[in-house]
């Protein structure tokens, strides 16, 4: 019977780890503890955590800022169990998640899992276009944490599990921002570590909560995939590169208006065709005609951030050098 150490980096997000901690009081599996480290917020959730003492084995720590690699690294220095867990503020975790895991290593012990995210009935409508887009087969996010991904399975931090030893090997993470997830999984799988996904261990991901904060986020995850590229040469694969070509492709669209009126109508036909079709599988998966307009922006906004953060730090590198200091 394994012991897990939940970390969870937190910043200005008390009412995030309430509802996240109050998730956690439901576990069917309760061998576990849960490690909140607040870095360096103005709006700390220490009295938040103190309401949970009685429910959950909770312990609160509070560090200058550093963001979220480093500060998950914090946790795993004080953390006491055999593995190390680690979830998104922002997250919902379904009573059975620990069950589902143990369960899984029981069978096939790995070194490192990782499991998908999903929307929670409760979210709200743009909460579901998101989490659709992020998660969906018609843009980039069909590639991760869903049971069929492409190559060696990269666990994410929102939802990802590490043996004791991982850390103790790799040292965790050794940058903080700007891919941090990416460079270490990849770190890990180099030195020889075993990773599997769990399918049934999946998180509700509640993520942004307006469509510019989601394409603040997305922007920023394309800046991030060409700073992992830095640290490993080789990792921009070409489906990493299809919200680029997506951005170039609306921008050519978009000229032929201008000097050729008939493409200019070919592309949008086909454009429209593309989100349509996108719009029918999200209105289908959420029973909400709703949710599927609502994903036409956010599928739009996937593909379009994410092509457009990778421009920008090709064109104004701002990322980490490699193995920046711990």
């Amino acid at each position: 019977m394994r012991f897990y150490s939940v970390v969870i980096p937190v910043y200005n997000r008390p009412d995030e780890v309430k509802e996240l901690l109050e998730s956690l009081t439901h576990q069917t599996y309760t061998n576990f503890e849960v490690l909140i480290i607040e870095d360096g917020s103005t709006n700390r959730c220490e009295e938040v955590v103190a309401d949970f003492k009685d429910q959950l084995n909770v312990r609160y720590y509070f560090k200058e800022n550093s963001g979220q690699g480093f500060t998950r690294n914090y946790g795993f220095e004080r953390a006491k169990g055999d593995y190390f867990v680690v979830f998104d503020s922002d997250c919902l975790i379904p009573p059975n998640y620990f069950n589902e895991v143990e369960q899984s290593l029981n069978e096939n012990e790995v070194d490192v899992f990782g499991g998908p995210d999903k929307a929670h009935a409760s979210f709200n409508t743009l909460q579901k276009a998101i989490s659709y887009a992020m998660t969906s087969p018609f843009t980039t996010g069909g590639i991760r944490g869903g049971k069929k991904h492409i190559g060696t399975f990269h666990p994410r931090s929102f939802n990802m599990g590490i043996a004791r030893a991982v850390f103790e090997k790799t040292g965790g993470y050794k940058i903080t921002r700007m891919g941090e997830d990416i460079e270490f999984s990849i770190r890990i799988i180099n030195s020889g570590f075993s990773t599997g996904l769990i399918e049934n261990a999946f998180v509700y991901h509640k993520r942004r909560t307006s469509f510019k904060q989601f394409y603040k986020q997305l922007h920023f995850f394309g800046r991030a995939r060409i700073n992992v590229n830095r640290f490993f040469p080789g990792e921009l694969k070409m489906v990493h590169a299809m919200p680029a070509v997506f951005v170039l492709a609306v921008w050519g669209w978009l000229s032929t208006l201008i000097w050729q009126p008939a493409l200019f109508r070919l592309g949008g036909g086909f454009l429209t065709f593309f989100f349509l079709l996108l719009m029918v599988d999200a209105t289908a998966k959420n029973k909400s005609l709703k949710v599927g307009l609502f994903s036409i922006v956010a599928g739009f906004i996937q593909l379009y951030a994410y092509g457009m953060g990778l421009f920008s730090e090709l064109v104004n590198p701002r990322g980490n050098q490699p193995f920046a200091q711990k």
